[in-house]
């Protein structure tokens, strides 16, 4: 047998993971828990309300789990191979780079350019990128960091492909006390001192800019447009920072600047609208194929990402398999222990891969690669032919610009060759036009946000447009290159770990209640109903809360009315609740440690899940349910990025007076006040009717807030408001006075 040539090679293997043992304890436990079912509801008329309740919930529960075993049922092993890819062809399709921030306070332009320079820096010809940064936020600063950081590229982006520098963020190069290895040339030495100067000079003329008031600002020259505009009223800024006229492969990339329209009036829809600019304005100036969304913190930590992600679209053998790229989102310097469950490497592991072996994963809003005709609405097998892509009908659906209906044009053509599909011209050539499409009103009467483009209407236009984009028949791909292709800064405080969570549930239902729900694209579109059942599991987040509030105050209830919601300890019914709480926490644990977690990462975990959702996923419903009703709208709170903290105390949770920390705290201390009636009731020799279950379950509560209970004590930044202290009493307080009035 003749081997095989590079060419006849495959750039990409999926293969399933052999996971029986974990099938055999998923379904042991979804049988148990359907046994604790059967068992409630034969012995239903014995009992009161308590008995329907806990029935209602382990309902609920059981159905959670099925989604969760459907989604993990078959988990892949994925694998690209970037240097068959590049022994196969020398040329490659055009990447646009998309960069967003909003926020120059929240999100430190010394962040984000680290992002940029990243970029910049990839394995790729540079002549095949270009860079495109939306700052939403309209900041001098950020404008500033980026031309400043543009010059630092000249010498930061050579440097790293002379050497070969695995790390191309430099903020991570130069941390710590890293210096060149003893057996480095001299030129290097010298290179890398050379480097490591400039950084600093660039952090330090950042940095100042920071702490400059506006005022004081030069506003001359390519400043000028920045002098007497509003974050959110201003004209359409855009900024070419860097060109590659000469459109040479070893050089640096186009970098644009770019802060779409705003006026007060006019609603701005969030990531999603600024998205849609994004595209728009590359559209015109060059109009890659494919395109890279990286939100700002977001460094490439791969030198190699684009040729990983160019191995599912060049070797794809039917391009309906790969709509998107998504590499997953994880973190570095990860707090020790992930104390406030962020890091998602367990999620990631399992689930990810879960999701990855039906339909492809969730577009998850940063690190993904997209296929330009994909966003632009086209389906599978869709061929679009010249005499269908008339002026008028491009007009009505993406806009009036004559350029712009061109590049459209030619992306969704049936047989547009992507290798020829860029727009060679200058992107300064194109300024004009570039302004007239990321006006405000441009988006008037079109499709954009509504049928094409990024979808509007919710705070995870992420998950909706990739929904929308499956529902049309596409698949994705899940890309796990190692070392992992972008690494972030996950929140690093309760209150920003809280806010978080409360946007991802607030948005994920209302994803669920839109008209392009998963449920809608099964019926109706083209997702596959496990695709569908995945994407209810993260979709129920908010509405989880309710049933875990509820099974998280049935003991207090218990002792409280002297009753039970679970078996007597002397019944043999009691081995079906004990079983599930013993190995479902037991099987957890080993997911974790083959993950190569620690136990206590474990513990955290299930801590801090539990919190959420009995908190930020509490309001995240209440959120959506008041925009919902009309009587308010969704904010996208954006999450403060946090630098190096060199605090002893990092990873200690962190509280402030915000009403989320109120249901939290008032479920701990209804189960510490229930503890103690119970403790009396017994003392004083009552006939006791709740048993060690209900005892267990208060304490496994305890175990789940240990965070505030410890807050309570704790001073500043690391306690319990006292307002929130009183609320939560004066919460629970009401609750004992409810269950004994029933009693």
């Amino acid at each position: 047998m003749a081997p095989k040539t590079p060419s006849s090679l495959p750039l990409y293997e999926i293969k399933y993971r052999k996971n029986y043992i974990s099938r055999v304890i998923e379904l042991f436990i979804l049988f148990l828990l359907f046994s604790l079912l059967a068992y409630r509801f034969l012995t239903l008329k014995f009992h009161n309300l308590q008995w329907l309740l806990a029935l209602i919930c382990e309902s609920w529960f059981t159905f959670i789990w099925i989604l969760t075993v459907s989604t993990k049922w078959n988990q892949v092993e994925p694998k690209t191979y970037p240097l068959r890819l590049l022994e196969r062809t020398s040329k490659f399709p055009a990447v646009d780079i998309f960069v967003t921030t909003a926020d120059p306070v929240l999100e430190p332009p010394l962040i984000t350019i680290n992002t940029v320079l990243s970029l910049l820096a990839v394995d790729y010809p540079a002549n095949k990128l270009a860079c495109y940064v939306s700052d939403d936020g309209a900041s001098i600063v950020t404008y500033y960091s980026l031309v400043e950081a543009s010059k630092f590229a000249k010498l930061w982006v050579p440097f790293c492909k002379k050497y070969n520098i695995a790390l191309r963020a430099p903020f991570r190069y130069f941390s710590g006390n890293s210096s060149p290895t003893q057996d480095s040339s001299q030129e290097f030495q010298q290179d890398w001192t050379r480097m490591k100067d400039e950084y600093k000079q660039l952090c330090k003329k950042i940095e100042d800019a920071s702490t400059q008031e506006p005022e004081t600002f030069d506003f001359a020259g390519d400043f000028a447009v920045f002098s007497n505009i509003q974050q959110k009223n201003h004209p359409t800024i855009i900024k070419v920072i860097l060109e590659n006229k000469e459109g040479v492969a070893d050089g640096l990339p186009h970098l644009v600047y770019i802060s779409r329209e705003k006026r007060p009036k006019h609603p701005h829809q969030f990531k999603a609208g600024a998205m849609n600019v994004l595209t728009r304005v590359s559209g015109v100036m060059t109009n890659a194929p494919f395109m890279l969304n990286v939100d700002c913190d977001m460094y490439a930590n791969n030198p190699q990402v684009v040729l990983h992600a160019m191995c599912y679209f060049l070797g794809a053998k039917d391009e309906i398999d790969c709509g998107f790229v998504q590499f997953p989102q994880f973190f570095y310097d990860g707090l020790k222990e992930d104390p406030y469950g962020n890091q998602l490497k367990v999620l990631h592991e399992y689930f990810g891969r879960g999701v990855s072996g039906i339909q492809g994963p969730f577009y998850q809003g940063s690190g993904c690669f997209h296929r330009r005709k994909v966003i632009y609405g086209s389906s599978p097998y869709e061929k679009i032919t010249a005499g269908e892509l008339k002026d008028e009908y491009i007009q009505k659906t993406y806009g009036m610009s004559e350029k712009l209906s061109t590049s459209i044009a030619k992306t969704l053509l049936e047989g547009s060759n992507i290798i020829e599909q860029f727009n060679s011209d200058c992107p300064s050539s194109s300024i004009e036009i570039a302004h007239q499409v990321g006006s405000c009103g441009f988006e008037f009467g079109t499709a954009w946000g509504q049928k094409l483009g990024w979808l509007y209407g919710t705070v995870t236009e992420d998950v909706l447009t990739g929904l929308f984009i499956q529902s049309r028949g596409w698949k994705s791909a899940y890309c796990l290159p190692d070392p992992p292709a972008f690494l972030g800064c996950a929140p690093a405080a309760g209150p920003a770990s809280m806010i978080q969570q409360k946007r991802w549930a607030t948005g994920l239902f209302e994803v669920l209640l839109n008209s392009k729900s998963p449920i809608i694209g099964t019926l109706f579109g083209k997702l596959q109903l496990r695709q569908c059942m995945a994407y209810l599991q993260i979709q129920l987040w908010a509405l989880r809360s309710i049933f875990e509030v509820c099974y998280a105050i049935l003991p207090a209830y218990c002792l409280i009315t002297n009753s039970h919601f679970l078996p007597q300890a002397n019944e043999p019914s009691i081995v079906i609740p004990a079983l599930i709480f013993i190995i479902y926490n037991l099987y957890g644990l080993s997911e974790y440690i083959r993950a190569n977690e620690p136990i206590i990462a474990w513990m955290n975990n299930q801590r801090i899940w539990r919190v959420n959702a009995m908190s930020a996923w509490l309001f995240g419903i209440l959120s959506a349910t008041t925009k919902l009703l009309g009587f308010s709208e969704t904010a996208f709170e954006v999450t403060k990025k946090d630098q190096n903290d060199t605090n002893s105390d990092i990873g200690r949770f962190t509280f402030d007076d915000s009403p989320i920390f109120v249901p939290g705290t008032a479920i701990l201390l209804l189960n510490l006040s229930a503890l103690f009636i119970g403790v009396l009731d017994f003392k004083k020799g009552n006939n006791i009717e709740w048993g060690l279950g209900e005892v267990i379950c208060i304490m496994w509560i305890v175990f789940v807030f240990w965070a505030f209970l410890k807050g309570f004590f704790a001073k500043g930044k690391y306690g319990i408001p006292t307002s929130s202290i009183l609320k939560a009493g004066a919460l629970a307080l009401l609750l004992v006075h409810l269950f004994k009035f029933k009693q």
